[in-house]
């Protein structure tokens, strides 16, 4: 019950960022559109975590995951999940809730926002707009309480 809050909880913020489809022709798509889709998520998201392995100031949190494929793909699939889900796109996430996910990991500010300059150095390559950066910025923002330790 509590993961599935937790998991409510971000999908009804991204709902607060990403802004309602309209039907006129001049209405932005959804945010899900605006990174690419499916497609556009999932080589999004092999960036990132590819970013992370050799970003000095986190690797050492991501680079033994190439020694573990599977379960590298299986973290792979629920952050697919979590920003297509998120981002107003078709799935279910069926990962576990933030604070779950990252408890007892002792993440603090300068990892977070080590992660958070990866994946906008990412949307940067794959030539996302400002406007869904400014959006993908407000939600990942949203969730540094639900990642970072508590005792900073």
């Amino acid at each position: 019950m509590k993961q599935l809050l937790a998991v409510a909880y971000i999908i009804s913020i991204f709902a607060i960022v990403v802004p309602a489809q309209e039907t006129t022709s001049a209405a932005q798509p959804i945010l899900f559109d605006r990174l690419g889709g499916n497609r556009g998520i999932s080589n999004i998201v092999d960036d990132v975590v590819d970013a992370h392995m050799i970003n000095p100031a986190i690797k050492e949190r991501f680079i033994h995951f190439r020694d573990q494929p599977e379960r590298l793909k299986l973290i792979k699939q629920h952050i697919i999940e979590f920003f297509t889900a998120g981002s107003g796109g078709p799935a279910n996430y069926s990962g576990k809730d933030m604070v779950t996910t990252h408890k007892g990991m002792n993440i603090n500010s300068a990892e977070f926002i080590s992660v958070v300059d990866d994946i906008m150095f990412v949307l940067n390559k794959h030539k996302i707009d400002e406007e869904s950066k400014k959006d993908v910025l407000t939600i990942l923002w949203s969730m540094k309480g639900m990642i970072i330790s508590n005792y900073e």
